[in-house]
């Protein structure tokens, strides 16, 4: 067989896609797989520069041929490197590319083959997956957030709608409700999960620190300033940046970052010279902002352009019955952290847990796990290891519980006339029953009823 007049056969029968470019960077071949990939015919791609895929792997420099026309030609070889490329219905194909510079006899770069491997099925495939094991309880998190109850696997759904896409989401809910875990949530469900994620806590930076932070800084821009710095829209490029407690931000802030999202260029502090950037925007409050643009605090223009897509984190007095699932989740984690064989709370101590509201959220809760770790000899954590807090909580007083309970369980703090009104509830006035879920005999329960005067109906 003669191969060199098979190799068109050869390429073509590749799964992955291969195409051919000169010196200069022009199409020459491409094999079936890669028209697949790019949407282009082989004629339509011949002559063409590689710029039509406006790859952003590539660092093109334009002036000729060769080393001065991209930086594969320098390196002369590229190993499975990901990247994004446009394909021809202007879409975002996310691809691992492999790259190999091409020498005629005289050592002269005369062009280079790439394959071309497309990874978006695999994108898919991650997220199917990930709703597949949360639809049979296989795995207790998505992306690390824990959560079974229908609230949260709403929210796991409008992440998962909204993640492909380069839409603005704002993130609302209280503190401690887990809203940097959604940004990353996002972001790792999206096709910017390979480029980086880049966090900025607007609320603990001043004014002049922020816009340096956000934007950079060129030497001499003000004192302190000896050396040029890049922003941190220039670290999160072509990924996604995470702007928490966006509603800190000072007013002069907020216009030149209305006005970066606009245009997609920023400017570092003391220069003149615009940057092009390209990044997701997550930003996050626990604050009203529409209340703060009553104010004059909040510019209306900047939050119409953030809160295109908005999502709620619960609080979790909302979601109660995944209390229990993330209180065994952080106890798996101080388990492990501190070498201790605690396998979990005594029945009045998780009663206790679960009644308390927790205002400060998913955070004081593993907060509480930890302080009763430290106090904790056994293997199960008692009300004598919990925060005082949580013990000296009076359910009755701030009417927090529902009236409504599960089948045997009866409220934490309640005198014996309310136990006996909840197990009357419970068992729909059936006294046996009532007295069972008390643990004490009918005839007790019967007592009780004529003590406090109960009319059964």
């Amino acid at each position: 067989m003669d191969i060199g007049k098979q190799w068109r056969y050869i390429i073509d029968s590749v799964q992955d896609g291969i195409i051919i470019v000169d010196e200069k960077g022009r199409f020459v071949a491409a094999n079936q797989t890669a028209q697949l990939i790019t949407g282009y015919t082989e004629a339509e791609l011949k002559g063409q520069s590689c710029r039509i895929l406006n790859c952003t792997g590539c660092k093109i420099v334009g002036k000729g041929k060769g080393k001065d026309w991209c930086g594969l030609f320098s390196a002369g070889l590229i190993r499975e490197k990901k990247c994004m490329i446009t394909n021809r219905h202007n879409r975002a194909i996310p691809i691992i590319k492999s790259a190999t510079v091409l020498f005629n006899e005289k050592k002269e770069i005369v062009g280079a083959v790439e394959t071309l491997k497309d990874i978006s099925e695999n994108i898919h495939y991650k997220n199917e997956l990930s709703s597949i094991k949360r639809m049979y309880h296989i795995d207790d998190g998505f992306h690390g957030i824990i959560g079974r109850t229908p609230v949260m696997q709403s929210l796991y759904e409008l992440v998962e709608s909204v993640a492909s896409l380069d839409t603005p989401v704002m993130i609302l809910g209280e503190s401690g409700t887990g809203k940097e875990m959604v940004a990353k949530a996002l972001h790792e469900t999206g096709s910017r999960s390979y480029k980086p994620f880049v966090k900025v806590n607007c609320a603990a930076l001043s004014e002049h620190i922020l816009e340096s932070e956000l934007f950079g800084h060129v030497k001499g821009a003000y004192t302190g300033a000896e050396s040029d710095r890049i922003g941190r829209f220039e670290a999160a490029h072509e990924g996604t940046i995470f702007l928490d407690e966006i509603g800190d931000i000072p007013l002069s802030v907020q216009v030149k970052l209305l006005r970066v999202l606009e245009e997609r260029m920023i400017q570092r502090v003391g220069a003149n010279k615009s940057i092009l950037i390209d990044v997701r925007i997550v930003t996050a409050t626990n604050k009203n902002l529409e209340q703060l643009i009553e104010q004059g605090l909040f510019r209306e223009d900047l939050f119409f352009r953030i809160n295109v897509f908005p999502l709620t984190c619960p609080p979790l007095r909302h979601r109660k019955d995944d209390i229990t699932l993330i209180i065994q989740h952080f106890i798996t984690l101080q388990a492990e952290k501190t070498g201790k064989n605690i396998l979990g709370f005594t029945p009045d101590a998780m009663r206790m847990m679960v009644a308390y509201p927790w205002p400060g959220n998913i955070r004081e809760l593993r907060n509480s796990i930890e302080y009763a770790f430290v106090l904790a000899r056994g293997k199960s954590i008692g009300l004598e290891h919990l925060p005082e807090k949580i013990t000296r909580f009076n359910p009755l007083k701030t009417g927090s519980l529902n009236p409504s309970e599960p089948d045997g369980m009866i409220r934490i703090g309640q005198s014996e006339r309310e136990k006996l009104l909840d197990a009357l509830r419970q068992a729909d006035g059936n006294q046996t029953n009532a007295a069972k879920i008390l643990g004490v005999s009918r005839i007790t329960v019967w007592k009780r009823i004529k003590k406090y005067g109960i009319q059964l109906k």
